[in-house]
Parts: C-alpha cells; sequence; structure tokens
C-alpha cells in the first residue's frame, strides 16, 4: 500500500504501552477484591502517577500502562455480539503447540479463561476502550492527543489458538472468509468510535505473527491431523484481516503492530525465531505505518530482515529487555541501532542517516502483559525507560 511515511508519532523514544502496576491497586484488584466502583479511584490515582512519570522521562507516546485492564488484550473480544468468555474452557478446543498455550501446559497450568464465537460477530456501537482515551485526555492538554496510545488486541487472537473447526460454529460461519469478515467489520467499528473520540495512535499487540517464525510451531501445525490449510496459507489469511481490520482507517491515524516472542509469569517468553521467514509478507504486505520488534535478545534474530522493511515504514527496534532489571550497556544499544540502519540502508542503497529516519528505539515488550509483570520493580522500569530515552537523545538529538 503506497503511504507517506508516517512520523510523530510513532517516537523517536517508545514504550509499549503496558507497565508495572503499583502493589497497592494489584492488592486492591486481586487480594481485597474490591468493586468496580471502589476500583476505579484507585485506578484513577495510579494513572495520574504513570502519566507523570511518562512526561517526566519525555516520553510523547502516553498510555495509561493498561491499568485498567487484567491482560494486554483488554475487553475488546468479550465486548463483541456473538463472543462468549468462557472460564475453563475445554483443552480439546486449543492447538496446544501454539506458544503461549504450550507455555501455560508445560508450566502446569491451563488456560483459565477464553473467549468464543457462539454467533454471527457484531460491534455493539459501544467501545470498551474509549473511556481510556477520555480519561487520558483529561490529564494531557489538547495539544497532546494525537500523542496518546492505546493497544488494541489483535484481530488473529481467539483464531490462532484454536484447532482447525474450533473457532467458531459451522452452523454459524461456513469458514474463516465469513468469520473474518465480521471480525474486521467490528474492527473497523471500533476504531472508527477512537477515531471520534480523538485517538490518533493505535498500536496492535500481535505475539502469534512472531509465533509463525517458531521452528516448533510449524513443526506441530504439520503433525496436526486437524489442519486443512498449511501455516503459510494462514498467515496471508492474518495479514488479510489486518488489511481489511484497518481499510477505513484516515490517513492521519498512526497504525503500528507489535510483535514479540510473548510474556508470562516470572518473565518466561513462549517462542523463538527470527522474522526472516516471514519478513517478506510482514513488511511489504501489511499495510501498517510501524512495527514495534523484539530485539533483545538471539531469540529474534538478527537485523538481516529488515532490508526487506518499504521506505514509507518505520521500525520500533526493541532492543531493551523489559523482562529483566539488569540495564543494558548504552553504547552496545547505540552500536546495535546503527547496525540495524545499515541493513536498512543497504537493502535500499539508502544512507544511514536516511534509514535512521524510520528508526527508534524501545524496550522489546510490555513490562506487565499480565497483571503480575516481569520480574522487574517500579523503579527499575523507570531506569529502563529513562535509558531508552537517553539513548534517543544522543542517536536523534533534539527529537521527540
Amino acid at each position: 500500500m503506497s503511504f507517506a511515511l508516517h512520523r510523530s508519532p510513532p517516537f523517536r523514544a517508545e514504550h509499549l504501552g503496558s507497565l508495572k502496576r503499583p502493589q497497592s491497586l494489584l492488592d486492591a484488584r486481586y487480594k481485597d477484591h474490591k468493586s468496580e466502583a471502589e476500583l476505579a479511584p484507585l485506578e484513577d490515582r495510579a494513572i495520574q502517577d504513570i502519566v507523570k512519570t511518562q512526561l517526566d522521562l519525555g516520553f510523547y507516546g502516553i498510555s495509561d500502562g493498561e491499568y485498567r485492564r487484567h491482560m494486554f488484550w483488554g475487553t475488546f473480544w468479550p465486548s463483541l455480539e456473538g463472543m462468549k468468555e468462557i472460564q475453563n474452557p475445554p483443552l480439546d478446543t486449543f492447538r496446544t503447540y501454539v506458544p503461549d498455550i504450550a507455555a501455560f501446559l508445560e508450566s502446569g497450568h491451563q488456560p483459565g479463561e477464553s473467549v468464543y464465537c457462539i454467533d454471527k460477530i457484531k460491534h455493539t456501537g459501544e467501545s470498551t476502550y474509549v473511556s481510556q482515551v477520555e480519561y487520558l485526555k483529561t490529564l494531557l492538554p489538547k495539544g497532546r492527543w494525537g500523542d496518546i496510545k492505546l493497544t488494541l488486541a489483535a484481530p488473529n487472537w481467539y483464531h490462532l489458538r484454536y484447532v482447525d473447526g474450533k473457532a467458531y460454529p459451522k452452523d454459524v460461519y461456513a469458514n474463516d472468509k465469513g468469520y473474518f469478515a465480521d471480525v474486521a467489520k467490528a474492527y473497523q467499528v471500533e476504531l472508527d468510535i477512537l477515531y471520534k473520540a480523538g485517538l490518533r495512535n493505535v498500536q496492535f499487540d500481535d505475539p502469534n505473527l512472531a509465533y509463525f517464525c517458531s521452528e516448533k510451531m510449524l513443526i506441530g501445525w504439520k503433525e496436526d491431523t486437524y489442519n486443512t490449510i498449511s501455516a503459510d496459507d494462514v498467515f496471508d489469511l492474518y495479514i488479510q484481516l489486518y488489511n481489511s481490520c484497518i481499510s477505513q482507517a484516515p490517513p492521519d491515524m498512526h497504525i503500528g503492530v507489535h510483535l514479540c516472542r510473548g510474556n508470562f509469569v516470572n518473565s518466561r517468553h513462549f517462542s523463538e525465531g527470527g522474522y526472516d521467514r516471514i519478513a517478506t509478507k510482514l513488511f511489504q504486505h501489511l499495510n501498517v505505518h510501524t512495527y514495534y520488534l523484539e530485539y533483545d535478545t538471539p531469540r529474534a534474530g538478527g537485523f538481516e530482515p529488515l532490508a526487506h522493511l518499504p521506505k514509507n515504514k518505520n521500525v520500533i527496534l526493541g532492543v531493551v529487555t523489559s523482562k529483566f532489571p539488569e540495564l543494558e550497556d548504552k553504547e552496545e544499544l547505540k552500536r546495535r541501532i546503527y547496525a540495524a540502519a545499515d541493513v536498512m540502508a543497504k537493502g535500499h542503497g539508502e544512507t544511514r542517516e536516511e534509514a535512521l529516519n524510520r528508526c527508534g528505539i524501545s524496550p522489546q515488550c510490555g513490562f506487565a502483559s499480565h497483571a503480575e509483570g516481569n520480574l522487574i520493580d517500579i523503579e527499575g522500569m523507570k531506569r529502563k525507560l529513562r535509558l531508552v530515552r537517553e539513548v534517543a537523545n544522543e542517536v536523534w538529538p533534539g527529537e521527540a
């Protein structure tokens, strides 16, 4: 898709939206089991504090830390007509080799809840996310409303995890085409509501796309006799699904997608594998402005796939880990950013400086994709964010 390079957002220093929650908020929600009405003022105060933290550290893309959510995907899916949240879902509905499901089982857990299609999918016309945007607007001057970043659940989230044929009843949808068409319409409505509320900065959180880099998952896919199409074909369908979801978004609405290898309790990741096998389709066929990519450890591979990134798209390099408190070396981070830019420059016959214009830096994932968060405390998180900002200031002096 042809569009101009979108800047500001994204910004040179970014984070991925989810931030460590204060223990007092966690206790109120999970230990004291306070009601939604009792939690609301506690959430408000916590969000006020984390917004101030982001501003004090010099960040421009401001989130509420996902403090009103239990998990990173939030409340979008259960709110749709035709979707139902199920507690203790039956294990035989899951592809047990999909990395997040496999990680649950390997650690002795079973999915405690999941959301299933039970009827035709339709947006109700009321967004469960819009109140998060509206509250952030009260904490920022109007000139900064366009910087607000909201993270959205991936449109394939409740498809990949299910055994072929279990994502929806066959008497409701005959095939994926019909199911995906209604999912896309629901996202179009959601994005329209959010745009009208003033949101201009959207980030889809999608570990699923990175799972197609996992050799372990791909082997499981081939061995699964229930599958009726290949993993490559499903990946193609997901790109088409995304493109349909965002097809009605106005040109000034920045759309990004975050790929990682997952966050789990005790900072565990879910999958491994470089972007090489999906890079061409991911970068050239998916119509988003920005890719937020995990690059903190060798599990994500090298920078070589970035040679396929078109000149009208950005990459935010997740070279700082959010999983552990140890600080990275600033000079090494800068070296890696320049190495990534050199790969991009070589791929398009441009200069390093031209390639750097399409880059930024961030932690590789959120600090608290799930409520408990990673093995890092709030002060450790602040040190990581300060490091991200300092590196950005040195690589892109004077830029947001």
